[in-house]
C-alpha cells in the first residue's frame, strides 16, 4: 500500500520536558519497532538508551545531553508505529524546540542516526554554555506577549538578560536568561497581574542569548549533517516558516538554540493551510494541551500508548 498524504492532518513532536521513566513501555510491548529504534540510537551513542528510558534513573534521563536523544528516539519510534499501522501520512509536521529535529527525521529530511548524534552534541553544548546556577527559565501565565516583553526589558539590567523564550500559547510564555534577571522578571510579572509566575526546574536557559556560544559550536556539526528536501513541509520554530533547502534548515536550527520558540505562530501557520486535525507523536500531552488554547476547534490526539494510537488512527480513517 503506497502512502497517501492527508493535507488536513499535521503531526507535532514534543521536546525536552515530556520525558518520563517508562515512557512508551505499553507501546513497546505491542510493537517491537519501539525497542529496535532505541537500539539504533544506542549504537550511535555507545550506551543503552532504551534501558535508560525504561528504567532510569530519572536524574540521568533528565540530563540534557541524554534527554534530547531519548526524546528524539521516542518520537521517531512512535512515528514508525504509525507508519506500520496506516498508509496515511500527515501533510504538515512541526516539533517544539528539540522536537523540530524529530519532525525533520520523520519528514525524511534528516537521517535518524545523524540526528541522534546531533542532538546528543546539542545537549552537551547547551550544558557547557552556562555555569550551573547562572541561568534559569520561568513560566509566566495570564500576561499578553507585549506585557511579557516589557517585563523582560525592565528586568534586564547590569549585563543580566532575560527574554521571552517560548511563546507556547496565548497567555502562556516562558522566559529565560540569567538567573537574577529571571527572578526580577517573576516579581515584575506578579506585580502586573500574572496568574502564575514560577521558576522551572531547569538550569539551561534555552532559547535565550546565553545559548549563542553553543549555537556557534553547533554550526559545525550541522554543516556535517546531510539534509535533503523532506516528503512534507516542517514549520520551524524560530520564524514559523518552511525551509526546503539544506542551508535554510541549518540556519533555522542554529538560530533556534538562542531564538524564541514561536509556537503559537507555528500552529496558526499550519492551521492556515487547511489543517483541522493534529497528532502529538511521542511521550506526554503538552502540545495537545497547548492546541486547546491555540486552535480549540481542531481535533488533537496523542500517540504514546496503544489506546491513544487507536484514537489517533481514527483521524486517518
Amino acid at each position: 500500500m503506497s502512502p497517501v498524504t492527508d493535507h488536513t492532518l499535521a503531526f507535532l513532536f514534543p521536546g525536552q520536558g515530556s520525558q518520563s521513566v517508562g515512557m512508551l513501555a505499553a507501546l513497546a510491548e505491542a510493537f517491537p519497532i519501539i525497542a529496535s529504534t532505541f537500539a539504533t540510537a544506542s549504537e550511535v551513542l555507545g550506551y543503552d538508551l532504551w534501558a535508560l528510558a525504561r528504567s532510569g534513573p530519572e536524574e540521568q534521563l533528565n540530563l540534557t545531553s541524554q534527554t534530547q536523544p531519548a526524546m528524539l528516539a521516542a518520537g521517531v519510534a512512535a512515528w514508525r508505529v504509525w507508519c506500520q499501522q496506516t498508509g496515511v501520512r500527515p501533510g504538515w509536521l512541526a516539533g517544539h524546540s528539540l522536537g523540530e529535529y524529530t519532525a525533520l527525521v520523520c519528514s525524511e529530511a534528516l537521517r535518524f542516526e545523524d540526528a541522534v548524534a546531533l542532538v546528543a552534541r546539542r545537549g552537551s553544548l547547551m550544558q557547557e554554555a552556562v555555569e550551573p546556577g547562572q541561568g534559569a527559565m520561568a513560566a509566566l501565565l495570564n500576561l499578553s506577549d507585549a506585557e511579557v516583553m516589557a517585563v523582560c526589558e525592565e528586568a534586564s539590567a547590569a549585563g543580566e538578560t532575560v527574554v521571552a523564550a517560548n511563546f507556547n500559547a496565548p497567555g502562556q510564555v516562558v522566559v529565560a536568561g540569567h538567573q537574577a534577571a529571571v527572578v526580577r522578571a517573576i516579581e515584575l510579572a506578579k506585580s502586573r497581574g500574572a496568574r502564575r509566575a514560577v521558576m522551572l526546574p531547569v538550569s539551561v536557559p534555552s532559547h535565550s542569548p546565553l545559548m549563542q556560544p553553543a549555537a556557534e559550536k553547533l554550526r559545525d556539526y550541522l554543516a556535517a549533517c546531510g539534509l535533503q528536501p523532506g516528503y512534507a513541509p516542517v514549520v520551524h520554530n524560530v520564524d514559523a516558516a518552511v525551509h526546503a533547502d539544506a542551508a535554510g534548515i541549518r540556519l533555522a536550527l542554529e538560530q533556534q538554540l538562542y531564538g524564541s520558540v514561536r509556537w503559537v505562530e507555528v500552529i496558526r501557520h499550519i492551521e492556515s493551510q487547511g489543517v483541522t486535525r493534529y497528532v502529538e507523536c511521542g511521550p506526554g500531552k503538552v502540545l495537545a494541551g497547548l492546541n486547546k488554547r491555540i486552535v480549540p476547534e481542531a481535533r488533537t490526539e496523542t500517540l504514546s500508548d496503544p489506546d491513544s494510537l487507536n484514537k489517533a488512527l481514527e483521524l486517518a480513517s
